[in-house]
């Protein structure tokens, strides 16, 4: 599984984790069918992996990656912006064909030629 995350990003993810008491919980890395190019990340924290997971250890970070998300996300980087505008996670994912305006969703190439 080629998935990366910046040493910035696990910086934050630790610092993160103290801020919502979830010091010990793995990262959930997934998409939700939602937003208006058709998907939407998530990046959440959850106790422990679900039975199709695949589980990846970055040092003292750990992320969940449910197995049918794989294909969509194989690839992706998992960085940290942070500007006098914004802060937070930023994606960097080869699969995805396209951002909306508002770059809270994706859409895939295989979704707009196989119309899915």
């Amino acid at each position: 599984m080629n998935i990366k995350v910046t040493p910035e990003a696990i910086v934050n993810i630790k610092n993160l984790q103290k801020e919502y008491d979830a010091v010990g919980k793995g990262l959930r890395f997934g998409l939700s069918k939602e937003g208006c190019s058709g998907y939407k990340y998530i990046l959440e924290f959850e106790d422990q992996p679900i039975a199709d997971d695949t589980v990846l250890e970055f040092g003292e970070i750990v992320i969940y990656v449910n197995k049918s998300h794989l294909e969509k996300l194989k690839g992706s980087i998992i960085g940290w912006k942070d500007t006098l505008m914004e802060s937070g996670f930023n994606i960097d994912n080869p699969q995805a064909s396209q951002s909306c305006g508002c770059g809270e969703s994706i859409n895939f190439i295989e979704e707009e030629t196989h119309g899915l």
